[in-house]
């Protein structure tokens, strides 16, 4: 269900931009980091850190390796600061025992259901022969780390794993336990995705009222300068349909009307000009009504429109649906990704099918999808069926007193900027919990430039300084969400 090239990692104002995509097959960079201020944590906590980013980024935990050596490192790493093996739990997967979690409890007072940080330890693999440098050796350079994993997302595996050491030096009992779960096979995922396997088969260690994913740098940078803090609150389902069409086939010397192929084209042309009906959710109304604060002219009014009440006005969404990304949050997508068909050059074809990619609107269902391919299609001889496993999830409504901490928290770290809901149109592990009934919410400590995103692609890199106050970030957004203070100066 999840073997595709995902971006849980932003919305540009408008959504991604294509710089982002370009950035990733970029030279290696001889620039050096942009300095941007903020709190670190202390020395000793930043060696922990540095340490572990280390080690983890040099091991190559793609699906076919599978993530025990990984697990295997963090596990040495909090045995190695104070925590005990009763609270550390190592859970192989049945079927994939190669794809191993780790989940490590921080015990509480008891006065409500933990709070669960989720991040995975497998990456999408890297060529050496595309990078500039190699993809599995930790790089220092010009104020960045550099490494498959860096920024998608080791990264916050290091920052979840470092904050829990520290909470535990300090000897810091929260109000409720703190869970974290270092979980396998996200990147690829299908029924061994490692949330899925420990919601299903370990219930009793994953059991939270809250989940935190850090799976996404939620502060964006704009021109060299901060601009927002993004949450993901809710996510579009991924969903995967084939179109099929079959007949006896025959003699290409003797063509006839009921070509498969052309058959099929006819369907895929349809399909490229039918837009799903345009929709918001409380999420993206948020979302529309703090970006249009950041523009002008008909965009502002159109944005404003589409905040403003749940029925959409559709002739402003159509006009901001002509930015890619933008139609990407506005309803559901289709697209055709894949073609198979004919065996040889000199047969007609009997077969021909055709891949269709969605990405579901939240609230809207597999058969709602399914029933209007069929109806798109409009030829019963196309056959339209679903391919993988496919999970839906609710939206996880943008809770006042969650988005407070939250803002408290940036603020005492870099000062007044907006905390904005998204909705993401690609695909990660909040699915599988907010499907289970924990409201989840995508929530990094790292800022990112929104025109140099790197993750999946070529010389994937972060910048030292946002490395450490994500780390730092993390310990106390922890603090903030279990009763915990952090002193004046911190």
């Amino acid at each position: 269900m999840r073997a595709f090239f995902h971006i849980p990692r932003r919305t540009l104002g408008a959504g991604v931009c294509l710089a982002a995509f370009l950035a990733a097959g970029t030279a290696f960079a001889d620039a050096q980091a942009p300095d941007l201020p903020g709190p670190m944590p202390p020395a000793d906590n930043q060696k922990i850190a540095h340490d572990l980013f280390r080690d983890l980024i040099e091991i190559r935990s793609v699906h076919d390796v599978g993530t025990k050596q990984t697990a295997d490192v963090i596990v040495k790493y909090l045995k190695a600061n104070g925590f005990s093996d009763s609270e550390i739990h190592v859970f192989p997967e049945t079927k994939y025992p190669r794809q191993v979690n780790v989940v490590v409890r921080l015990k509480g007072k008891g006065k409500g259901k933990p709070i669960m940080w989720i991040g995975h330890m497998d990456v999408v693999d890297a060529k050496a022969e595309d990078w500039t440098v190699p993809p599995f050796k930790f790089i220092e350079k010009d104020g960045y780390f550099y490494g498959r994993g860096t920024s998608d997302m080791k990264d916050q595996d290091t920052a979840m794993a470092a904050s829990l050491i520290r909470l535990k030096k300090e000897g810091y009992v929260p109000d409720r336990d703190i869970i974290v779960a270092f979980t396998a096979d996200e990147e690829v995922g299908e029924e061994q995705d490692g949330p899925a396997f420990l919601l299903k088969y370990r219930r009793p260690y994953v059991d939270a009222g809250l989940v935190i994913n850090p799976d996404t740098s939620s502060g964006e940078i704009v021109k060299g300068k901060r601009r927002d803090f993004t949450v993901e609150t809710t996510e579009k389902t991924y969903a995967t349909f084939t179109f099929t069409v079959t007949n006896k086939g025959g003699h290409s010397s003797e063509p006839r009307p009921d070509n498969a192929i052309y058959q099929l084209s006819h369907a895929l042309v349809r399909l490229q000009h039918y837009n799903f009906p345009f929709k918001t959710n409380a999420t993206t109304r948020l979302y529309f009504k703090h970006v249009a604060s950041l523009q002008s002219g008909q965009e502002r009014k159109d944005m404003l429109k589409l905040a403003s009440s749940p029925k959409v006005d559709l002739p402003a969404a159509k006009r901001l649906s002509r930015d890619v990304a933008m139609n990407a949050i506005l309803h559901t997508t289709c697209v055709a990704t894949m073609l198979k068909a004919g065996v040889q050059e000199n047969a007609l074809p009997s077969r021909a099918v055709a891949t269709v990619q969605c990405r579901v609107f939240p609230e809207e269902t597999i058969a709602q999808t399914k029933a209007t391919l069929e109806k798109v299609a409009a030829d019963p001889a196309i056959k339209v069926e679903t391919l993988g496993m496919i999970t839906q999830a609710p939206e996880s409504p943008p809770a006042p007193a969650l988005f407070k901490s939250i803002k408290k928290t940036v603020t005492s770290m870099w000062g007044d900027f907006p905390v904005v809901p998204v909705m993401s149109a690609g695909a990660s592990d909040s699915i599988f919990t907010r499907n289970a009934g924990i409201p989840s919410y995508g929530i990094g400590g790292a800022w990112e430039d929104i025109d140099d995103i790197r993750a999946h692609g070529r010389d994937e890199r972060m910048s030292k300084s946002t490395f450490y106050q994500s780390v730092e970030f993390t310990y106390r957004l922890m603090k903030e969400l279990t009763g915990g203070t952090i002193k004046p100066g911190q």
